[in-house]
């Protein structure tokens, strides 16, 4: 039998449910995620670092956790929420269930409350702080657990690699550098896919060492948190800039408009899930992509940074998309290397390699 627990927000609102997985206190900000399936790979994904994610989808866990389908090695939301959470899964790849990856992964997680009006709350609130604890635990004590909690700002410190390491493919023909901010696997493969030998390199790596391992193009990867709080990738990234190639995706989008000169401000409960429309400003296509940020580069701020708008977001007519005039930096607020999906955005890889292959050639 699962312990009762409850999940406060700093409003003063209680949720009560059933704890599963570690069973610990845990304040975070809480955040929700419209994806209905690749549950393993939202809480694989280190974007997610320091927050509780909220599945709209109201059963999860139903398929297990697969070997062969974790994003990246860390576990790496602060917490788990959902209406139903199934701990007997039937899939023959199934290696265990959630409850049992976030028990050992020290993560918790509560189930059995009404998820809707709880993603309705944030829609409409916007994301705000949260503690999971005991069920005896009194709103005002919970205030000031969450009010005593200091916010981190060292995100992506703590989820980059610890040091250099290459993933390698047949018949390479590009050598990328890929900045690790809190990168996903896919991410890799997809660029593996696309001929290129991979060198992955921690967040604080210096431009001299980046320049050193010879780039043909340089890739800054997602990551959790506020883009400001890494001047370090933003001081590499300017210092770069006119020397290679260079794609970025989610925070590395971000990195690179601030390296530009353009701001970025906190949306107020941001975009996360695999179903939300995207329109290339240039051929007018609409791309289904899947999305997982809470800030975004402030479309005011762009004029004068040498940067262009290349996408919008239908939505709410955010900045998706940006590239330099002169054709070396592009960027994608998405993420074109969605697994389990959607698949629309796959191209760009192919992009960054045409843009390899032309710089190459000067």
């Amino acid at each position: 039998m699962r312990p009762v627990r409850k999940l406060i927000l700093e409003d003063g609102s209680v949720y009560t449910g059933e704890g599963f997985g570690a069973i610990k206190d845990r304040v975070c900000e809480i955040v929700f995620n419209t994806s209905m399936v690749g549950y393993q790979e939202i809480v694989s994904d280190p974007s997610y670092t320091d927050q509780a994610v909220v599945m709209s989808y109201p059963l999860i866990g139903n398929y297990g956790i697969t070997a062969e389908d974790y994003e990246s090695r860390l576990i790496s939301p602060a917490a788990l929420i959902v209406r139903d959470i199934n701990d007997e899964p039937s899939n023959f790849r199934s290696a265990k269930s959630l409850p049992e990856l976030l028990e050992e992964s020290d993560v918790p997680g509560i189930s059995g409350i009404d998820t809707r009006k709880l993603v309705r709350s944030i829609r409409d609130l916007g994301s705000r702080r949260c503690i999971i604890t005991d069920a005896d635990t009194s709103v005002e004590k919970a205030l000031e657990m969450i009010e005593a909690a200091p916010v981190p700002h060292d995100s992506v410190k703590r989820c980059t690699c610890p040091k250099k390491w290459y993933s390698r493919t047949s018949n390479p023909l590009y050598n990328v550098v890929a900045i690790d901010c809190g990168i996903k696997t896919n991410i890799i493969r997809m660029m593996n896919r696309k001929r290129c030998n991979v060198t992955i390199v921690p967040y604080d790596t210096s431009s001299e060492e980046i320049l050193s391992l010879h780039p043909d193009g340089v890739f800054i990867s997602n990551g959790p948190g506020d883009p400001c709080d890494v001047p370090e990738v933003i001081n590499t990234l300017k210092e770069l800039r006119g020397k290679t190639v260079m794609f970025g995706i989610c925070l590395g989008h971000q990195l690179l408009a601030l390296s530009c000169g353009a701001r970025t401000y906190k949306l107020k409960f941001g975009h996360r899930g695999g179903n939300h429309p995207v329109r290339d400003v240039r051929t007018g296509k609409i791309e289904i992509t899947s999305q997982n940020h809470s800030f975004a580069v402030d479309s005011g701020s762009i004029e004068g940074t040498g940067l262009i708008v290349s996408h919008i977001n239908i939505l709410d007519d955010t900045v998706e998309g940006l590239y330099s005039e002169d054709g070396s930096i592009f960027s994608v607020q998405y993420h074109p290397e969605s697994a389990p999906g959607p698949q629309d955005s796959s191209y760009l890889f192919d992009r960054f390699a045409e843009l390899m292959k032309k710089r190459s050639s000067i």
